[in-house]
């Protein structure tokens, strides 16, 4: 496993479901990378699994051993509980027997996290954290096109 990444991702959404964007801020080998991305018409859950999804796609097919951090609890909470064991087992069913929300989003980041060994952290949201507030920043950007 080659040297680690730190993440820090976060998701957006003008409306609930509206237009939405994600972000992520990947410090690597005292490197800064950032890509962000926008979605006509989502939810702000939704962006917060395409900014993880997108910033593991990024890292390549080399595993990695990566400490995700995102001020999303309904991401980190997943990992931390292991949610996504039951669904598996459970066909994709959540505890309350309904077909879990997001089910292609969470498919496509389990696929990409098993690829590398990665730590799923909970940052609380503006907080002062750099790279956190910076991933907001992008996200928000990127729901009207900015950078």
């Amino acid at each position: 496993m080659s040297n680690e990444v730190v993440i820090y991702t976060d998701g957006a959404c003008s409306g609930n479901p509206g237009p939405g964007g994600w972000a992520a801020v990947i410090l690597e080998d005292g490197f800064r990378r950032e890509i962000s991305g926008s979605v006509a018409h989502t939810t702000n859950q939704q962006m917060e699994l395409r900014a993880a999804i997108e910033a593991l796609r990024v890292l390549g097919e080399t595993p990695r051993r990566v400490t995700l951090y995102s001020d999303s609890a309904y991401l980190t909470n997943c990992f931390r509980d292991r949610w996504y064991k039951r669904w598996e087992r459970n066909g994709w069913v959540n505890a309350r027997k309904e077909p879990v929300q997001n089910r292609e989003l969470w498919e496509e980041l389990l696929r990409l996290s098993r690829r590398h060994r990665v730590t799923f952290r909970k940052v609380k949201g503006h907080a002062g954290n750099e790279h956190n507030a910076r991933a907001d920043a992008l996200a928000r950007a990127a729901i009207s096109g900015g950078p």
